[in-house]
């Protein structure tokens, strides 16, 4: 699992899209990509930035939940603690999912 988080971090655009859910939470598949486009400047289509999403769900970073129609992002920062724990504190025994 921790290959999948490094996959997923490895790309620069989807670290901007966890830097954007780190921002403000809850965000639409639109909202993203508008924010991508102002602030990044990265003027990506949103079936572009649906594939960096999934990748980033996929490596269970980000999670998803409807509400009616709209699909909301948030970022899930359990990967990350779990591999920082792995070796800032390797006297805490690991967690397997």
């Amino acid at each position: 699992m921790a290959d999948d988080v490094f996959k997923a971090l490895a790309d620069p655009t989807r670290r901007r899209i966890l830097d954007e859910l780190t921002e403000r939470g809850g965000q639409t598949l639109f909202e993203i990509c508008g924010r991508l486009a102002t602030k990044h400047g990265l003027g990506m289509s949103r079936q572009a930035v649906s594939q960096h999403l999934a990748v980033l769900e996929a490596a269970d970073l980000v999670r998803t939940r409807r509400e009616g129609r709209y699909k909301f992002h948030d970022l899930n920062t359990e990967p990350l603690e779990r591999i920082t724990t792995r070796w800032l504190r390797p006297d805490v025994p690991e967690s397997t999912p």
